[in-house]
């Protein structure tokens, strides 16, 4: 059974708020980085390119950790562990596009690299730890 977020928790995801996204390497070291972050049916999703350290790191072992925190107001949080469950290249150039509107005011990923093969990734947050509550 995974958990749900609030609303509010959605809100603050659907702000421009980067997540810190934790994988375990196949050395069982965590490893920490910035993601872009949007929601879909109550899973996060990210976006990266093939080859980098996180989508490795997913491959060998899909549990994840992600945590957001509002950059105004260090106490309005959602931290939860997950398991990703999809890896896809299918809309993830689309997919990267959005994020660049949310985060860039930009139409297209300035940062593409010839041969560049993006993923969109979907976890199912499996235990949320912190998020904001629902305001009355």
């Amino acid at each position: 059974m995974s958990d749900q977020f609030t609303n509010d928790a959605l809100a603050l995801i659907d702000e421009p708020v980067v997540g810190n996204l934790a994988t375990l390497g196949t050395d069982g070291y965590p490893h920490l980085t910035p993601v872009w972050v949007d929601h879909d049916r109550g899973d996060l999703l990210f976006n990266t390119a093939d080859g980098r350290v996180k989508a490795r790191d997913i491959n060998s072992d899909p549990h994840v950790a992600v945590s957001i925190v509002d950059p105004k107001d260090p106490y309005r949080v959602v931290a939860f562990r997950g398991t990703v469950t999809e890896v896809a290249t299918e809309g993830a150039d689309d997919h990267i596009d959005r994020l660049t509107k949310k985060y860039l005011g930009k139409d297209t990923y300035p940062f593409r690299q010839p041969g560049e093969v993006r993923l969109k990734i979907r976890v199912r947050p499996d235990r949320i730890v912190a998020q904001p509550g629902e305001t009355a």
